[in-house]
């Protein structure tokens, strides 16, 4: 997993309230295997018509935002069925972090499982935020995840809340079965000296 530390990205406004994982990843794209590639499946039926055109209307479509690293949404955003797909079409889109009032519970999971950082601000400091992206395409926003700071366009500092443990595996780019491995050493140790005193049980 790719440690995150500090984002300087173009952000993209999504003025959308429930955007759920459906949305994110439509489910007849999820029989993909887990390798790279899921970017052009991100928000499919909102990016594009029937016909696989691109819809202008639609945020990423427009050239300042095509390529942003930062998304700002609006609240609940991930809701509904449990689909890591939809942190995979992010993560290959380029979106490593999200901005938002609340997430999906499984969503917000399953992001930092995967390196991608979810941001938690408050309604109205998203809606700001979302207000300036507008009105300056193709602006950039700072997420730095050492200080749990937001640096709007406008240079304003918006301090988010993460879990201390949670900020230390995305910190050092550690998933779950990493951050066991660190402590592999001691792990083999004990079960060295627990087979040596019930040695019935190997």
């Amino acid at each position: 997993m790719t440690p995150f530390s500090r984002l300087t990205a173009v952000a993209a406004p999504l003025d959308l309230a429930n955007v759920d994982t459906d949305k994110i990843i439509p489910a007849r794209f999820l029989r993909k295997p887990r390798d790279p590639g899921y970017d052009p499946y991100l928000f499919y039926d909102m990016r594009f018509n029937a016909e696989g055109r691109e819809r202008p209307d639609f945020v990423l479509n427009h050239p300042a935002y095509r390529k942003a690293g930062i998304l700002v949404a609006g609240a609940n955003f991930g809701c509904g069925s449990s689909r890591e797909g939809a942190v995979y079409a992010l993560m290959d889109y380029g979106i490593r972090a999200v901005i938002a009032p609340s997430f999906g519970d499984i969503h917000y999971a399953n992001a930092l499982q995967n390196g991608m950082l979810p941001v938690l601000l408050p309604e109205e400091t998203c809606r700001r935020l979302r207000e300036q992206l507008r009105e300056q395409p193709g602006t950039r926003i700072t997420v730095d995840l050492e200080a749990q700071t937001v640096t709007a366009p406008d240079g304003k500092t918006h301090r988010f809340e993460i879990d201390a443990g949670t900020k230390e595996t995305l910190l050092k780019g550690l998933d779950e079965v990493a951050l066991v491995l660190q402590h592999l050493p001691e792990i083999e140790a004990f079960e060295k000296r627990y087979h040596g005193e019930a040695p019935w049980l190997a």
